[in-house]
């Protein structure tokens, strides 16, 4: 079973978070940041991770704390989960169109955490969140889980739209990446024997 449960405490934030790698998509995420649970939910919905998270945090002081120690939270889960990452397909990119957005996402879960982000937006909010917080959050996310993440919106008008491509692209390219290949389903997928490290 790869499943994880991860409890972060700080005295900024309490956060707790469960997840179910071969789940089906079921989500109950609560963050306190209603753009931010969207996002959490279209991740979960279309990765078919199966997502439990319940943050609380210093939203009078601004979201940063929680958005930040979200990623940081479910990306630990994530790499508990995927424990020695044995027989995992590893790579995977998913491109993402929604209406005139095009995002990509590509990733290699290989213990080496690096972000490479390319999405830039014209807006400084969407609803209440401030829009530079999605880097803080993929950041986190990516150092947590020991993920190479690069993202690149290649074209978009809309900032929702943008965002939310974003996260699909991270949900279709983690589910196809954490899929069990049955031909090396107990071998590491590197020549080394060992994710992490150097090449």
């Amino acid at each position: 079973m790869r499943t994880a449960k991860v409890e972060r405490r700080t005295k900024e934030t309490e956060i707790s978070v469960s997840l179910d790698l071969d789940g089906s998509g079921v989500y109950d995420v609560n963050t306190g940041i209603g753009f931010l649970d969207h996002m959490l939910e279209q991740l979960s919905r279309h990765s078919l991770i199966d997502l439990t998270v319940a943050a609380e945090g210093d939203l009078h002081i601004d979201f940063h704390h929680t958005t930040e120690d979200t990623g940081i939270a479910i990306g630990e889960a994530v790499s508990q989960a995927l424990g020695e990452r044995r027989g995992i397909t590893r790579f995977a990119t998913a491109t993402i169109p929604m209406d005139e957005t095009l995002s990509r996402v590509t990733l290699d879960i290989s213990n080496r955490p690096y972000l490479i982000w390319k999405v830039e937006f014209t807006k400084p909010k969407l609803g209440d969140m401030d829009t530079e917080l999605f880097k803080e959050w993929f950041q986190a996310f990516a150092q947590a889980a020991g993920i190479t993440l690069h993202i690149e919106n290649l074209y978009g008008e809309n900032n929702h739209h943008i965002v939310e491509s974003c996260f699909k692209g991270l949900a279709r390219s983690l589910r196809d990446a954490m899929t069990i290949d049955p031909r090396k389903a107990d071998e590491v997928p590197s020549t080394k024997g060992v994710l992490g490290g150097s090449l």
